[in-house]
């Protein structure tokens, strides 16, 4: 079993006001978190995606991104997890439970999930029409983690877009699975959210 990881760093960060993962978290920028956690949970290497000293050029689209980091990925790898930069408080062993729940069959992506705590509520123009079942809802987050294979043909087998791979891998047929996810993996999205990731860390 080889795993790599993948970050992606190349957003613009348009509502954070600025490059998310340039942002100085703990001492040390976000995008440096978010690698250390993967192979401090079991990926023997990590490429990061984005303007960082040695990272590779990123795309226009998430998709895209994603797609750049594959391509640098060596060809033996078996497992690849894609995390995002802007989720640098994951643990190692939340990255060590994907590769767990992966490595032992029966799935060709495994998803962290958190339930959904809130009331959900349709809302159209101001007006509340209705209250959403949230027993099998789930907040997904990263890393998630791929069959290498998988993740390659998921990718090569259509241009749209999507907001995580798990959609890619599900629209060739793929097997998606999920793990129980960490409330403090939070994704930086927002200044606000910066000052939330410090006092956890804290």
């Amino acid at each position: 079993m080889t795993v790599w990881g993948i970050v992606v760093a190349a957003g613009r960060g348009e509502r954070f006001g600025g490059l998310k993962h340039e942002s100085i978290l703990g001492g040390q920028p976000m995008w440096e978190h978010s690698r250390e956690a993967l192979l401090a949970g079991g990926a023997g290497g990590v490429i990061v995606v984005g303007p960082v000293p040695g990272g590779v050029t990123g795309g226009e689209r998430r998709r895209d991104s994603v797609a750049a980091g594959l391509a640098a990925v060596p060809a033996d790898a078996t497992i690849v997890l894609v995390h995002d930069a802007a989720r640098p408080l994951a643990s190692p062993d939340l990255v060590a439970r994907v590769i767990e729940r992966l490595s032992s069959g029966g799935a060709d992506a495994v998803i962290p999930v958190v339930a959904v705590r809130d009331t959900i509520r349709r809302v159209r123009d101001g007006q509340v029409i209705g209250t959403v079942d949230r027993s099998d809802l789930a907040a997904v987050q990263t890393p998630q983690g791929f069959s290498a294979g998988v993740l390659r043909r998921a990718h090569a087998a259509g241009e749209a877009d999507a907001t995580d791979d798990a959609v890619l891998v599900e629209r060739i047929g793929g097997t998606v699975v999920a793990v129980e996810g960490e409330p403090a993996n939070i994704k930086v999205t927002y200044p606000a959210d910066l000052a939330l990731a410090e006092a956890l860390l804290s």
